[in-house]
């Protein structure tokens, strides 16, 4: 017996409807196309290094480096000829700089802010994403202040405000928390606004414990809307789905129930995968790569972050 499909939508049936006339041609393929791929949809992650003349390969990730600010502007300037519209920075802050209250990331002449006022003075035009996150500067790789052995959550808002103020003020144009502290939204828009700042959005290796407390359970996707729906009343203006790939279901939600500028990051794990298979011969990079991120556009989103960005605008500006 054949399996029949019914769609209560459909306008024809076989013989007479032939889907594959629309995919005859590359013009009527163009034409019924229900998503696109631009450079205008990426943003580049660039890792930053403290030092001179750095161009540090990094091993888990093939084709990424961390660079200091000597090489940044010839390292970023590559995105900006392919028409890459923004930027995320995430600086590696030196041992010697952490402490257990992450303080360094209040400092105006740490990595990120001078960083963010050397590529506004080269590139104006270029967006500039900053992660506002202590974990990068805290001895013990959580995203917040610990008390007692556990991450304080309305005393690390404090902390975060004075962060995302000190980047806003270096040039940094857009603001992505990723610490996941109740009411880290609405205290950033608070300090953004009481500084004159009106528009923003919405490490493994020292960690101690775990994020469990804090972070959303993968396996909750109703939760997550709750999540998202709290940002959006604090005064986020986007949203970000993060990692991307597990989550296009969330992403595809997140976009039908708020219709909000909604982003990914396909981070460095969904990278990594790729890009061994691709370097092993088992996967194309020309067809891998575009359909991958395609499918965070047809899941809804505006933008993805991802370390493809480069290779995804050189094959997209070559058609």
């Amino acid at each position: 017996m054949k399996a029949v499909a019914h769609f209560p939508n459909s306008t024809g049936s076989f013989p007479a409807t032939r889907l594959r006339r629309n995919r005859a041609d590359e013009w009527t393929r163009r034409l019924v196309a229900e998503n696109s791929l631009s450079c205008d949809d990426l943003i580049w992650p660039v890792f930053l290094k403290e030092g001179s003349g750095t161009h540090e390969a990094i091993t888990a990730m093939p084709g990424q480096v961390r660079v200091s600010l000597s090489e940044l502007p010839d390292h970023v300037g590559r995105a900006v000829e392919l028409g890459i519209p923004a930027i995320a920075l995430f600086p590696a802050t030196p041992a010697q700089r952490k402490d257990s209250e992450g303080s360094h990331a209040l400092d105006a002449e740490n990595l990120i802010c001078r960083a963010a006022r050397l590529l506004k003075a080269t590139f104006p035009n270029l967006g500039l994403i900053g992660d506002v996150a202590l974990d990068p500067y805290t001895d013990h790789g959580h995203d917040g202040v610990l008390r007692q052995g556990r991450v304080a959550n309305d005393e690390t808002l404090q902390v975060l405000a004075a962060q995302a103020v000190v980047q806003a003020q270096a040039g940094i144009d857009t603001l992505a928390p990723s610490d996941m502290m109740d009411g880290r939204i609405g205290a950033l828009r608070s300090a953004l606004d009481l500084a004159g700042f009106s528009d923003a959005l919405g490490s493994a290796a020292t960690l101690k414990g775990d994020k469990r407390t804090y972070q959303m359970d993968p396996a909750n996707s109703d939760e997550a809307l709750r999540e998202v729906a709290l940002d959006l009343q604090e005064g986020a203006d986007m949203v970000m789905v993060k990692p991307g790939m597990p989550y296009l279901d969330i992403i595809q939600r997140v976009k039908a129930t708020f219709a909000v500028p909604t982003f990914a990051y396909q981070v460095s794990g969904e990278y990594s995968m790729l890009k061994a298979a691709i370097n092993q011969g088992w996967l194309d990079p020309d067809t891998v790569i575009l359909e991958a991120l395609m499918a965070f556009k047809r899941a809804g989103c505006n933008g993805i972050l991802t370390y493809f960005a480069l290779e995804a605008a050189t094959r997209l500006r070559r058609g």
